[in-house]
């Protein structure tokens, strides 16, 4: 198997994610599922203490020591991540925050709502696609994708990183920072604070951004050293 095997299956898969999106996307799954947990009257889950303090203000928190601590890993490292180069560790460090930054910028550009802005669920706002670019909805806008959940789908990028020294780490990795994206989207989605696909994208984004910066770091990894002549010089 050459080395640009792996990288081609995880290509794939994540064209495969795109196109699985995608068809979400034109099956307009995002509003029932909003209604599972909307009323005309707004979202009773809203303020609910537990999802507020422990799973979105708490998360987020505890995200933001995590990436801290990976930082600091590149100086001081523990556990697996002693088995890491220092290279490696920063990239498993930047590939955290780029992630974070990414879904963030595109979150700023967005004209999207929340669906607790819709006047469907008490608000002001009409429901319009996230696709539907330059086209304002009523509402504050700047809900997609999904920050809240970026707080865990962000360290997806570590699997890049692991599996070169550790396979079944990285596996177990991978599903931990899904299975804890997942359940902070879903939380936010009780509130109305954001519909599934936000979720979905954002892992998307984030699972992305790892693998970009995985295909430069290979890229320098696999590079030729550049040598150096010695200068001609001219005979006295």
């Amino acid at each position: 198997m050459t080395r640009r095997t792996p990288h081609l299956h995880l290509g794939a898969l994540t064209l495969l994610a795109l196109a699985l999106l995608m068809i979400w996307d034109a099956l307009g799954g995002d509003l029932p599922l909003a209604r599972l947990a909307g009323t005309p009257m707004g979202f009773p889950w809203r303020e609910n203490p537990f999802l507020v303090h422990v799973m979105h203000e708490g998360a987020r928190n505890l995200s933001w020591l995590l990436v801290v601590g990976l930082f600091a890993a590149i100086r001081w490292p523990v556990g697996v991540l002693r088995r890491l180069g220092t290279g490696a560790r920063v990239q498993l460090a930047l590939t955290v925050l780029a992630s974070v930054l990414a879904v963030s910028l595109i979150k700023h550009a967005s004209d999207t709502s929340c669906p607790w802005d819709l006047k469907e669920f008490g608000g002001v706002a009409r429901y319009v696609s996230h696709w539907a670019w330059g086209q304002d909805d009523g509402g504050p806008g700047g809900c997609f994708p999904a920050g809240h959940a970026s707080a865990a789908f962000a360290y997806l990028g570590g699997y890049f990183v692991l599996r070169r020294v550790a396979p079944r780490g990285a596996v177990v990795w991978l599903c931990v920072a899904l299975a804890a994206g997942l359940v902070l989207g879903v939380a936010q989605q009780m509130r109305g604070a954001h519909y599934m696909s936000h979720t979905l994208w954002t892992a998307w984004v984030c699972w992305t951004v790892g693998f970009l910066i995985e295909l430069v770091a290979t890229r320098r990894r696999t590079s030729p050293p550049i040598e150096r002549t010695a200068p001609l010089h001219a005979s006295p």
